[in-house]
């Protein structure tokens, strides 16, 4: 974890933390299972008020970071999302209110991001597509010039908080390269189809855009090539997803670890036997590695390092393998409760898992990683 975050920084992470302990327990998780949102508007506005919403957005544009980094800032805000499984669209929201205030106009800025700062407004990225089209970076969602606007046709598949948004930001393919668009979610076209998830409290849906017609002022960051755009979006909600996950990983150690202490089997606690020591040490490997990774990545994306995109996949490829196989093992610790509904260690190996799956398998991001090699050796 960050060894050397400020006062301020503390006092953020603090002050979530004890806000999800008193508003949202773990008890409340569970009640939000049965809602149809999984989360509460007026909840989320709480929660937009201590600055969940705001720190990846400039000071002028009504945002601010409390250090140098909000990138950073928002990283102690999702690992304490984790540790809850806490619901709520932490990372579509800020993915794009951050692609907002670098890629929008003065005229979007002022209609959109107020109200997504303060939380009364929900935005998804669109950006994953369903099969057979499943696969990290491509876009088949079409964008084709339509009088003075634009014409966008495809479907996007997993997307978040999709029901409860307000508009989605979309991205799409047309003649001159990847563009993207703001889409207003009562769009005539716009199609939300609700899917299962695994993870208790977050949604997920289909959006499908039937001939959607868009005016020119939804375009958001010109219709020129935006890659840059598009990685530097999946770049943020990676680091966000790798710091809720580790925080997850964390405090499914801290309690399987104070478990095996106070669990007797034949007159002896758990822990004092040699298998189960080296099993935690093994843990305690991994997890201190995902806090190691995820804190690299997030630094390198704040740096607009050169390598940040290899960094970002490679922490992204790491902790989707150990963080779930750590929950996983310590699902194994607590016996036969473990693998039971009413304990609280599935509500995590839920989010890890559907976190894992999410913006990118492991293995895909292996290949990108290997794909960026060859590509710098034929250079």
């Amino acid at each position: 974890m960050e060894l050397d975050i400020s006062e301020d920084q503390e006092l953020l992470q603090e002050t979530t933390a004890s806000f999800l302990r008193s508003e949202c327990p773990i008890e409340r998780v569970r009640e939000l299972a049965d809602t149809s949102a999984g989360f509460e508007r007026d909840w989320w506005s709480k929660g937009a008020d201590l600055g969940w919403t705001s720190l990846l957005v400039p000071e002028s544009e009504g945002g601010g970071s409390i250090g140098p980094s909000g990138l950073v800032d928002l990283t102690l805000v999702a690992r304490e999302f984790g540790r809850g499984v806490a619901p709520g669209p932490l990372v579509p929201v800020n993915v794009v209110a951050s692609a907002l205030a670098r890629a929008g106009s003065a005229d979007q800025k002022r209609r959109l991001l107020p109200d997504l700062l303060s939380g009364n407004a929900i935005a998804s990225w669109c950006f994953a597509e369903p099969d057979p089209y499943a696969e990290l970076g491509r876009i088949e969602t079409r964008a084709a010039p339509d009088g003075d606007g634009w014409r966008l046709t495809g479907s996007k598949f997993p997307v978040e908080a999709a029901a409860e948004a307000d508009f989605f930001l979309g991205t799409s393919l047309a003649d001159t390269g990847p563009m993207q668009f703001l889409v207003p979610a009562d769009s005539a076209g716009v199609r939300v189809e609700p899917a299962r998830a695994l993870d208790l409290v977050r949604r997920f849906a289909e959006v499908r855009f039937d001939s959607v017609h868009l005016s020119g002022d939804c375009v958001l960051g010109g219709t020129g090539d935006v890659a840059d755009q598009i990685e530097h979006q999946l770049q943020t909600a990676l680091i966000v997803q790798l710091a809720e996950t580790v925080g997850a990983a964390r405090q499914v150690f801290d309690f399987s670890l104070e478990w095996v202490g106070e669990r007797y089997s034949f007159g002896r606690p758990l822990s004092s036997y040699q298998e189960i020591k080296h099993r935690f040490a093994d843990m305690k490997l991994w997890l201190e590695a995902c806090h190691a990774i995820a804190d690299e990545a997030a630094r390198s994306v704040a740096e607009q390092a050169d390598d940040s995109e290899r960094v970002v996949s490679a922490a992204k490829a790491y902790v989707g393998e150990f963080a779930t196989e750590l929950i996983q093992d310590c699902v194994q610790m607590h016996g036969g409760i473990g693998v039971t509904s009413e304990h609280d260690i599935h509500l995590y190996l839920r989010r890890a898992a559907q976190n894992r799956a999410l913006y990118g398998h492991p293995r895909e991001h292996r290949a990108r990683i290997a794909a960026r090699l060859a590509a710098a050796r034929r250079r």
